[in-house]
């Protein structure tokens, strides 16, 4: 069974930091990519940050340079780090592993449960 189990949300004033964690059980993690997406309330869900197998991020360009994500293959995790939070920043987080798929292993796409953000002015 596939699970992705999120925490580290909560309630943080603006320009305060938090960080988020994602573990991952049920899937081989070393080949799969991460990424983090949040929904706002009335809005459609949008990718914060992804880290591929190799190595490579994307952000976001509304959290580049806030935000940092990082993965620890031995833990099965992935991190999002978000420093200098905005009120904007406020959103339901949810963690994201994806496989492309190859000749060996079909294609994958899972998702956490979400971990809420709220970011207070």
């Amino acid at each position: 069974q596939v699970q992705l189990v999120e925490s580290g949300g909560g309630l943080v004033q603006a320009g305060g930091s938090l960080r988020l964690s994602c573990t991952v059980s049920g899937i081989p993690f070393a080949i799969t990519s991460m990424g983090w997406y949040r929904q706002a309330p009335g809005k459609q869900r949008e990718l914060v940050a992804v880290r591929t197998t190799g190595g490579n991020t994307n952000y976001d360009e509304s959290v580049k340079g806030r935000f940092t994500i990082s993965r620890d293959n031995a833990k099965n995790a992935v991190y999002l780090q978000m420093n200098s939070l905005k009120p904007e920043d406020t959103a339901v987080y949810y963690c994201n592993a994806f496989y492309d798929g190859s000749s060996y292993r079909p294609p994958y796409d899972h998702w956490g449960q979400g971990t809420q953000v709220t970011v207070s002015s």
